[in-house]
């Protein structure tokens, strides 16, 4: 990973400097990924079995791991937009809240310890730079949007609609208005690996009359295109996308 060179002593200057080539060379908006996970590293240390009960059962100790992965985060944060905040449009966050069933949490559980640290991420990168705030979170998340729109996240991905309470018309009717969605463009585990191209076109075009309208939109593939999935498919999802007129 890049973030493996971060403590060196020209890592920031050499960031600058290639964001700054790079800009000169595209007129397509920059994002650069900070992660600052916060659900996730508490899994990655305590595994996700472990972890999910101690935010039920030791909700102390879990708010002590917050508070010391906030401090790592925000000296990172601070990093980041003091090097390119004023280049880059997106900064990307990452965090997946959700599984297909559901959430990981109650609502009350996420907003008692997370809610707070995304609020602050998100309103450090919006007085310290000019860039975005985007979430990658996989998953049904559809329970804490609002609270995310009111942390000030802009953007969130991947947009899961084959998840429990994650249909597209429900997304955009409740929330378009107030967070963009980037991605839910095609289902990627019927139609996109499984279809025709013809199937693809019609997934694509309805998904597009759902998102697009009024803007607040980003074309994306839910997830990843694995190996498996046909060119023509692929090809067709493109084709589609580029063709469409509101």
């Amino acid at each position: 990973s890049p973030w493996d060179h971060a403590g060196e002593e020209d890592f920031w200057a050499q960031l600058r400097t290639r964001t700054l080539a790079l800009r000169e060379k595209t007129d397509k908006a920059l994002m650069v990924v900070c992660g600052s996970n916060l659900f996730e590293w508490g899994t990655f240390l305590r595994r996700m079995d472990n972890f999910l009960m101690d935010l039920y059962l030791d909700k102390d100790n879990v708010k002590i791991l917050m508070e010391l992965l906030m401090e790592r985060h925000m000296k990172t944060l601070e990093k980041v937009c003091e090097s390119v905040g004023d280049i880059v449009d997106i900064l990307r966050f990452g965090d997946d809240l959700g599984m297909d069933s559901g959430p990981f949490m109650g609502l009350d559980v996420y907003k008692d310890i997370f809610e707070d640290h995304r609020t602050r991420l998100c309103s450090y990168v919006h007085q310290n730079s000019g860039m975005s705030t985007y979430l990658h979170t996989c998953g049904s998340m559809y329970q804490y949007i609002p609270s995310l729109i009111d942390s000030g996240m802009d953007i969130i991905n991947p947009v899961q609609t084959n998840c429990r309470d994650m249909d597209a018309a429900k997304l955009k009717n409740e929330f378009g208005n107030d967070i963009v969605f980037w991605g839910g463009g095609v289902d990627p585990r019927e139609i996109l690996n499984r279809g025709t191209p013809e199937e693809v076109r019609a997934d694509v075009t309805r998904r597009l009359e759902i998102f697009a309208p009024g803007g607040g939109y980003v074309f994306n593939n839910i997830h990843n295109i694995l190996g498996e999935v046909p060119p023509e498919n692929i090809i067709a999802m493109f084709d589609t996308v580029k063709a469409f007129r509101l």
